[in-house]
């Protein structure tokens, strides 16, 4: 095991899974905390569920404040192919910036400080929007306000990491950066990942996807891992190289790859400085998009939804009934989805029902060649489902 977990604490974090409500999760979680024993194996373990239990209690406080009708909320409802949290230290200009490209209405202010609470707004990218999440500042040294942020961060799709080109961009970003790590998100993509998505309705199995490599196990060792987690229905994602130890810590979800943008912003302020620090910061971690920009002028964003779309690993799939027209808006989708992700996004009854399936476009061999339930979908894919009866 990952962790060397007894049997009394395995059985614990079972609850934590299996809790519905926040109340629900903090008692489990304490419970969970209790029952890891103390010793280096578990350190990052406990310092991970310590957080997490922070998260929740503060998230917890969030949501008696808005039915109280007092304070700030940070809640903020997913809309569109993706949430994009947009993120950075004061007067970064990410207020601005989600502004000119979304168009949403967010206090702007020369001091810092002046975003207060999350502000939502809708950026278009051919037939799809994003939704992007301006927030309150970082503060540097960390507190309460930072775990919010971080909290909207941990629950995103992705984050957009704005630093001020007027000050030191490469220290601003190992301060964010730090600051996210210590909260076990993490920004660089790593070797390896596994991907659970949990599924509660239905009698759904354990299916796995594999797009990479389990160099010390099979299929069948990842569904036993499943189920003595008493995971009985979820779909596993496999990408790159990674060990049975990456799919049981994937479990407990103590850390998580967010795909980052870096926007150095205010760069017509000092044009080669920029190209400097984004240099530097390329080779710290060279999977991060660098888009050097100016929020102020509206400059340098062009390549932004293309740049989400292909970093998000979206794909749109288009359905169309049998003799029917195609629809309008696509379903949004990630790579790896089949067409039992298809089916099931339609209507669950879909999935028991399902007969067969007709595609047209890239990943079909031909023309409305007929597929499984496994087939691989592709972006741009046309699918027509059969069910039975």
């Amino acid at each position: 095991m990952v962790t060397n977990l007894p049997a009394e604490a395995r059985a614990k974090w079972i609850k934590v899974m299996e809790a519905r409500t926040i109340e629900e999760k903090i008692r489990a979680l304490e419970e969970f905390l209790s029952a890891v024993p103390k010793h280096k194996g578990t350190a990052n373990l406990r310092l991970w569920a310590t957080r997490r239990l922070a998260e929740l209690r503060e998230e917890l406080e969030e949501r008696k404040r808005k039915r109280g009708g007092r304070g700030v909320s940070f809640f903020v409802e997913k809309e569109g192919a993706a949430q994009i949290v947009v993120i950075g230290l004061p007067n970064s200009g990410k207020s601005t910036l989600v502004k000119q490209l979304t168009g949403t209405r967010t206090r702007i202010a020369d001091y810092p400080f002046s975003t207060n609470r999350p502000v939502p707004g809708m950026l278009r990218y051919q037939d799809i929007y994003f939704q992007l999440v301006d927030t309150p500042p970082l503060r540097p040294g960390g507190g309460p306000w930072n775990n919010r942020v971080i909290g909207l961060v941990r629950n995103s799709d992705a984050v957009i990491i704005v630093l001020n080109n007027e000050n030191d961009p490469l220290k601003d970003y190992l301060l964010i950066k730090s600051e996210l790590e210590k909260s076990g998100i993490l920004l660089y993509k790593p070797q390896g990942r596994v991907v659970i998505e949990k599924e509660r309705a239905g009698k759904t199995g354990i299916r796995v996807t594999l797009m990479g490599k389990i160099i010390d196990g099979t299929i069948d060792d990842v569904r036993k891992i499943m189920e003595s987690y008493r995971v009985y229905n979820a779909h596993i994602k496999i990408y790159g190289i990674v060990t049975l130890d990456d799919v049981e810590q994937a479990l407990f979800e103590s850390k998580v790859y967010k795909p980052s943008v870096i926007v150095i912003n205010k760069a017509d302020l000092n044009i080669e400085k920029a190209k400097v620090k984004a240099y530097e910061i390329h080779k710290l971690d060279p999977s991060a998009p660098i888009i050097i920009g100016s929020a102020k002028l509206n400059k340098g964003f062009e390549q932004l939804g293309e740049i989400l779309f292909k970093l998000l690993g979206i794909i749109r799939v288009y359905t169309k009934q049998p003799n029917g027209p195609i629809a309008d808006k696509p379903l949004i989708l990630r790579e790896g989805a089949t067409i039992y992700d298809v089916a099931r996004s339609i209507h669950k009854d879909f999935v028991k029902k399902f007969k067969y399936a007709k595609i047209w476009g890239p990943s079909a061999k031909y023309p409305g060649e007929r597929a499984g339930l496994d087939h691989i979908v592709m972006d741009g894919d046309i699918v027509e489902i059969h069910v039975k009866g």
